[in-house]
């Protein structure tokens, strides 16, 4: 059996509960080195099998995989933040199921929430936005025409754009061409929840200078919106003395 665990954007106890104990009964561990806390593999069993897959192709991946399956062992593939954002996960599922190797996915907290914990921020303000984009800018891996980002910015919705810190100039030209102002807030926030995180607030028209003062081009999310400013929002009905709910009278 093969677990799919999403090992949180940095700090090592924001992994949940039942990821962290796949991890302790796990005999194999297959770990994204490049970016997963290495503290989390401390919970590993003494002899357990750990492999950095930052070093490995897919297909010693699966070869790996299917050898601990064959061999009736506990495997875990173990992906930074939440594995099915950016994960490649699809494709290695795809190679289990053509193998017959059962398989299951736990969730993780991903870079964006972590930055929002990091910023206090939320991305659902009534009145400012009540939508949260999660996107990149095209790279080597390219993204679909309606989904570029001077398309998206055309809702004017919280964004967090993943996968694009050594872009900084192109995001912020991207967005201002589709419809953002340059005085709209931004932030970015590099290893988010990590000990060495950097959290830089800043406007999308001073994004690329803030960015190389300093010096992030990796590991980091940009988060993009009026929310960021943390004003000019409506209060939630939620807790409306005036507004019904299921649970209170309005008084």
């Amino acid at each position: 059996m093969v677990h799919f665990v999403g090992a949180g954007c940095g700090a090592e106890d924001l992994i949940t509960v039942r990821g962290l104990n796949y991890i302790k009964k796990a005999d194999i561990i297959i770990y994204a080195g490049s970016l997963v806390n290495p503290a989390l593999l401390d919970n590993a069993k003494d002899d357990a099998n750990i492999y950095n897959s930052a070093t490995m192709t897919l297909e010693e991946i699966i070869d790996v995989m299917k050898k601990g399956n064959d061999d009736d062992k506990d495997i875990v593939r173990l992906h930074t933040g939440e594995p099915s954002l950016y994960g490649a996960v699809r494709e290695q599922m795809d190679e289990l199921e053509s193998l017959g190797i059962k398989y299951d996915s736990c969730p993780g907290v991903s870079a964006c929430f972590g930055a929002a914990a990091s910023l206090d921020l939320e991305y659902t303000l009534p009145g400012i936005s009540q939508s949260l984009i999660i996107t990149r800018i095209e790279g080597r891996t390219l993204v679909p025409d309606k989904e570029k980002l001077e398309k998206l910015a055309a809702h004017q919705a919280s964004m967090a754009i993943y996968l694009s810190a050594s872009y900084t100039k192109e995001v912020a030209d991207a967005l201002i061409k589709g419809g953002f102002s340059e005085d709209t807030p931004a932030a970015i926030v590099y290893k988010a929840t990590w000990p060495d995180e950097k959290k830089i607030i800043c406007t999308l028209g001073t994004l690329d200078d803030k960015a190389r003062e300093n010096d992030i081009s990796k590991i980091a999310v940009i988060l993009v919106g009026d929310v960021i400013g943390k004003n000019g929002y409506e209060k939630s009905k939620l807790y409306d003395a005036t507004f019904t709910t299921e649970y209170r009278k309005a008084k």
